[in-house]
């Protein structure tokens, strides 16, 4: 019998855990996995009200999955929002450790990553939908099509743990690249972040899981 092992998180939609509940049978369903894995990944954008509401016992951290979508002021404000939320949160005094998991501009790169290389700056977060296409074999006419339930999960479908791990070495590329462009890393109550994208950290959860279960 498999061991089990559980990871707290916090989405700010609906795709993001599609992607999780998916990531979570690949793995469950793997002989190479060394744990039977569960992820508690409620739809919650706000850091506070999830900590609040999580039943834990012992020291964990608590990923939240979300998007840096513009350099906009309005954008900006609502990442650092978040943040705060997040810093917050840790300091409840429930032995909550919340742990950033950005995509900038949105998760839509994630999904991207899985299946090709990208290293484009984007001005607009609907631009992604020639590449999701093109990378998915679909003929998506918009963002919100792409999201639908059944059409998100076909896509999901595609995927391996292979293409995860793809997927992990392809951010792991973009971010380094940031930092040899000379892009600013900026720092804020001990979370860090590039304002230019292409850049992410979500995939470090995932790598992070992938190493514990010995994939």
């Amino acid at each position: 019998m498999k061991r089990r092992k559980k990871y707290f998180f916090s989405v700010e939609g609906q795709t993001e855990k599609w992607y999780l509940d998916k990531l979570q049978s690949m793995i469950n369903t793997s002989q190479e996995s060394k744990y039977i894995v569960n992820f508690e990944c409620p739809v919650q954008k706000n850091p506070v009200k999830r900590a609040k509401t999580a039943i834990i016992t012992g020291k964990v951290n608590i990923y939240h999955i979300f998007d840096y979508e513009s350099s906009d002021a309005i954008h900006q404000k609502e990442f650092i929002n978040t943040l705060d939320m997040m810093k917050n949160a840790s300091k409840m005094g429930k032995q909550i450790k919340y742990r950033l998991g950005y995509s900038n501009l949105t998760f839509e790169l994630w999904m991207i990553l899985h299946k090709t290389d990208f290293s484009t700056h984007l001005s607009d977060r609907k631009q992604y939908l020639q590449y999701i296409n093109r990378a998915y074999n679909e003929k998506f006419e918009n963002l919100p099509q792409y999201k639908q339930e059944d059409n998100f999960k076909r896509i999901l479908n595609q995927l391996t743990i292979h293409n995860v791990k793809d997927a992990v070495k392809r951010a792991k590329f973009i971010m380094r690249k940031n930092s040899e462009d000379g892009n600013i890393l900026r720092k804020y109550k001990g979370y860090e972040y590039f304002e230019e994208n292409p850049s992410l950290s979500v995939w470090e959860v995932i790598d992070q899981i992938l190493i514990d279960c010995n994939l």
